[in-house]
């Protein structure tokens, strides 16, 4: 392993950095990150400097330095942010760190997140677990790991970020209208640990009382509902189209088709009746919490 002297210590190799290699067969992410890549290496020779030279400048070995500009690596934001300063681009390749960012995350997320970033109201009804847009950090780091056959550690934390990212929507000005119905099974499971298990219910109680959401919980003595292939979702947006999307129904692919969309809407309809009311559902949640 190569050394530089004095505090920067060690060059980072993909042994330090694991995880951000590029997806193959997402074009986006691929181009985006072979056009950075591309920048940096113009950016480098333009000054005069040699690969090694820059990689210890900025604290990186000279073959994930030779990988970034090649576009076969997605660099960090920290990277970007030194070459920024080393190479003297004014802010023209920190600029980059977003699209970045983006990259790193499956193509699916994105397109997911694509469209609730886009929706003025969204409704989801989850069977089997609380629903992604929900999870704290610690909830969904716990879920993923206990998926089989397991993930490795990075795919997890690659899969943990892109969730928490989706979560910006509870940020969004103006606000959409958010409707979640949660079932009453997944809130008493101690997934993680009493500690994990609490600040997931905390963190359901918070947004329950957000002015644009509407948190329900469907009990469990409630034995039939339109629910029970799994999950609804349902996205309309401001042009007045909408998606949706079901487990069970319509091969569970996303759906536009108006027709298609009244049936959802209608078993949607149909569970938010059945459930408790909102004041009823967060005085649930806080009793379990009392429980805990």
């Amino acid at each position: 392993m190569q050394q530089v002297d004095g505090e920067a210590g060690r060059l980072k190799s993909e042994a330090d950095e694991p995880g951000w290699e590029v997806d193959p067969d997402d074009d986006w992410g691929v181009a985006v990150v072979a056009t950075v890549g591309r920048q940096l290496k113009l950016r480098r020779e333009a000054v005069g400097m040699r690969a090694a030279e820059f990689g210890k400048a900025v604290g990186y070995g000279e073959d994930m330095v030779y990988k970034i500009e090649g576009g076969k690596r997605i660099p960090q934001p920290e990277y970007l942010d030194k070459a920024d300063e080393v190479l003297g681009a004014g802010g023209l390749l920190s600029a980059m760190k977003e699209d970045v960012k983006r990259v790193r995350y499956p193509k699916k997320v994105r397109d997911l997140a694509q469209m609730e970033g886009r929706a003025v109201e969204l409704g989801v009804y989850v069977c089997h677990s609380i629903s992604g847009l929900l999870q704290t950090a610690g909830h969904a780091r716990v879920a993923f790991e206990s998926r089989q056959p397991p993930y490795s550690e990075d795919e997890v934390e690659r899969m943990v970020a892109a969730r928490v990212a989706r979560q910006s929507i509870f940020e969004r000005k103006p606000a959409p209208s958010l409707s979640f119905v949660l079932e009453e099974a997944p809130l008493r499971r101690p997934l993680g640990g009493t500690m994990v298990w609490r600040q997931q219910l905390e963190r359901l109680l918070e947004v329950g009382l957000l002015r644009n959401v509407t948190l329900q919980v469907m009990p469990t003595h409630c034995e039939v509902h339109p629910g029970l292939d799994g999950r609804i979702e349902l996205l309309k947006f401001e042009d007045g189209t909408a998606v949706g999307r079901a487990d069970g129904a319509f091969n569970g692919r996303p759906i536009s088709d108006p027709r298609q969309l009244r049936i959802l809407e209608l078993r949607y309809g149909t569970i938010r009746a059945q459930a408790l009311p909102p004041r009823e559902s967060l005085a649930f949640i806080e009793q379990l919490l009392g429980e805990t």
